[in-house]
């Protein structure tokens, strides 16, 4: 072979290794994370955990594919959740612990707390939010943009009409949509899950062009939440036509709503296997406290077979529909049954960056990763629920025991609320051997 068929032969395998090496993630680079949130989603609100009503087929497949975490927790209404969310962190120790962040309220997430987003921006990653902060806005530095995120685009507030963007709250009536702190008017008329979505889309393709950084992207959908009390339940019509068979218009609604939330899962998870993303991201995938059943919150959500509501401390309360996915798992296609509480993911997610959840102090955290990944025990045995000197009430689990000290609301909405009515079963998802009904 003469010399330059060799130099030939040599600029040809090393073509084809350099392309190699771009079609797939070195095995030790830190993986992309992808944080999606549901608001208000009932236990019983996923075909996953057996529901007959709603097929929700792309977060099925997820999950099924994943790891479902079926003792999993979190605080029983939003802002303290999203607060443990973002710090590691219990609501406690926050000043978050009693109800909600109200448009006008003046104050946030303290600003001493680390976020994870600032966290992850420490090592490397790029972050990008859209959807709901419900964290404060009073003073710009309470904002996303000023806690760690690159860009974000959605709300500031706690809920909103799906399509004008308006809240209607505490008497006061105020546009609350913003890209990178500035309100933000061309997705007046659109439909906010839609929006949120094609915005992830475009993040992930505009990600995908350059990889030199992981990728953090936390999408906190408005969905499933009510909207304004004058037209609390809201979604495009073409969805309600897949729901006839339930004969309850709220809880017809509602499934609809649900339905483009899994739609939108779907896409989302698409933009990323066509992109390449896929097989070195992290999703996760949680809800931020129990379903608002039975009418609560105008809102027909269910936990059935849990017991209560949204901001109550029933299981039905504070019991998260959730699960993580991820090429990356090596074990994988289970239900975890170890104990688990969102204030977890703030160190698991340092864990997965490659980093080192000591170095953030006081956190309240453990990092679940190992467990995740390889199917350890969980290192949890207690979860405190909360403790709400307001209300006067707490709760806590330890091991299998759960004390409840005292009720939310006086005894009501302390029972069981099956889903409406529905006239036969035209989603028989009970005979899905891998439905996780624990």
């Amino acid at each position: 072979m003469d010399l330059l068929c060799t130099y030939g032969v040599l600029a040809g395998l090393l073509a084809i290794i350099a392309s190699a090496s771009t079609a797939a993630p070195e095995p030790n680079a830190r993986p992309n994370i992808v944080l999606i949130v549901a608001d208000d989603l009932g236990w019983n609100d996923v075909s996953f955990h057996g529901s007959t009503q709603i097929p929700t087929p792309n977060l099925d497949q997820l999950a099924y594919d994943g790891v479902m975490l079926s003792n999993y927790y979190v605080s029983p209404i939003c802002t303290p959740t999203r607060g443990a969310l973002m710090t590691g962190r219990h609501p406690i120790h926050l000043g978050l612990q009693h109800l909600t962040i109200h448009p006008a309220a003046p104050y946030g997430l303290p600003l001493g707390e680390t976020t994870i987003a600032e966290a992850l921006k420490q090592l490397g990653y790029k972050t990008h939010m859209i959807g709901k902060w419900h964290l404060g806005f009073f003073e710009d530095a309470y904002t996303p943009t000023n806690r760690g995120f690159d860009s974000h685009i959605g709300y500031y507030s706690g809920k909103e009409d799906y399509y004008n963007h308006c809240n209607d709250e505490d008497g006061w009536l105020g546009y609350d949509f913003h890209k990178n702190g500035s309100p933000y008017k061309p997705t007046f008329g659109q439909y906010s899950t839609e929006i949120y979505t094609q915005e992830a889309e475009a993040i992930i393709r505009d990600h995908s062009k350059n990889t030199s950084q992981p990728l953090f992207l936390y999408l906190a959908h408005q969905s499933v939440h009510s909207a304004n009390n004058d037209d609390p339940l809201q979604v495009p019509h073409r969805y309600l036509e897949k729901f006839k068979d339930i004969k309850h218009e709220g809880r017809r609604t509602y499934a609809a709503m649900v339905s483009v939330l899994d739609e939108s899962v779907g896409n989302v998870t698409r933009a990323l296997r066509d992109t390449g993303l896929l097989n070195n991201t992290v999703i996760i995938f949680t809800s931020d406290n129990g379903g608002p059943a039975h009418g609560f919150d105008v809102n027909y959500a269910s936990n059935f077979p849990l017991r209560g509501v949204k901001n109550t401390l029933w299981e039905g309360g504070v019991r998260g529909a959730a699960f993580i996915h991820s090429p990356l798992l090596a074990l994988s296609s289970r239900t975890s049954h170890g104990m688990f509480h969102v204030c977890d993911w703030f160190p698991t997610f340092i864990s997965i960056a490659g980093g080192d959840a000591a170095g953030f102090k006081n956190l309240d955290g453990y990092s679940q990763w190992a467990s995740i990944l390889n199917g350890t025990e969980s290192p949890r045995e207690e979860i405190l629920h909360n403790i709400d000197p307001i209300f006067n009430v707490s709760a806590l689990r330890w091991r299998e025991f759960k004390l409840v000290v005292r009720d939310t609301y006086g005894g009501n909405w302390s029972g069981w609320y099956p889903p409406e009515e529905v006239t036969g079963s035209p989603h028989p998802t009970e005979s899905d051997p891998r439905v996780s009904v624990d």
